[in-house]
């Protein structure tokens, strides 16, 4: 069976544009460029392509359907089994279109023409559902979008690297970003939750600091002389500790709060 000419002759003017877009850019390649390389002229283009945007949008097209097509295999699959295919499948688009994708890495503005910014935009929400998965929230939905950043800006950055190599990087880094979370979800840094359990301690803290408070919440009959820092007692430096190690305060904090220097609270927070 002998290919169509007219077939044949639009694949060799979308290679030499793409070529061109990627050696001078889109905006800075004619068509007439692309005529004399292939020895055409720009009415001959122009009888396939009616315009140059039509040219980008048939070099993005494969890319694009590639994409709809994984998201609509994994759409029906239970939900990790569904964000292992998106996130893998996505890598080994991105790998199959680096040459489109660095075009569009050096003229990035051209996403916004006609329906190709709509399509992507769809595209992207969808992979962010499916990794983020069903009831998610903010932050699973947070790491959904860097997920799917990780899986796809490498491509444009290490085009020296070898499309097996940089697979691995990549999917050995998006791992351990959703790793990383899903430790985090099972033992939360919540800093609500560490700021509630060292607030009393706080409170008890800045009142033991003040220069007129007594041991038994009154006032001393003595105020400690000036430019001493006061001794702090076993519950404080505890709650000092208590504090640091949430990482809801600083030093600083600390030792705002208890009204004594820098280097007392490093003191209390060194000691053994």
């Amino acid at each position: 069976m002998t290919a169509d000419p007219a077939d044949d002759t639009r694949t060799r003017i979308l290679r030499a544009a793409l070529d061109l877009f990627a050696e001078h850019g889109y905006q800075r390649t004619s068509l007439r460029q692309i005529g004399e390389r292939l020895r055409l002229t720009k009415t001959a283009i122009l009888y396939h392509f009616p315009a140059k945007e039509h040219l980008l949008a048939a070099l993005i097209e494969p890319l694009l359907a590639d994409l709809e097509k994984l998201l609509d295999a994994a759409q029906g699959q239970p939900t990790d089994q569904a964000r292992w295919t998106v996130l893998e499948g996505w890598v080994d688009v991105m790998l199959a279109h680096r040459r489109p994708l660095g075009m569009l890495f050096h003229d990035i503005a051209l996403v916004g023409r006609g329906d190709t910014y709509h399509r992507l935009m769809v595209i992207a929400m969808r992979a962010n559902d499916l990794i983020a998965g069903p009831d998610a929230g903010r932050r699973e939905r947070v790491r959904a979008v860097q997920a799917v950043a990780a899986c796809s800006d490498p491509i444009v950055f290490f085009t020296d690297v070898s499309d097996e190599v940089l697979r691995a990087d990549m999917l050995d880094g998006v791992r351990r970003l959703l790793t990383t979370a899903a430790t985090d979800a099972a033992d939360p840094p919540n800093a609500d939750a560490a700021g509630a359990a060292v607030r009393p301690a706080a409170a008890a803290l800045a009142h033991a600091s003040r220069p007129d408070a007594a041991p038994g919440g009154g006032t001393a009959a003595r105020r400690r002389r000036p430019g001493r820092p006061p001794a702090l007692g076993r519950e404080q430096v505890e709650a000092a500790r208590r504090m640091h190690e949430a990482g809801t305060h600083s030093v600083d904090a600390i030792a705002t709060a208890l009204g004594v220097s820098r280097a007392t609270v490093y003191r209390h927070l060194t000691a053994p």
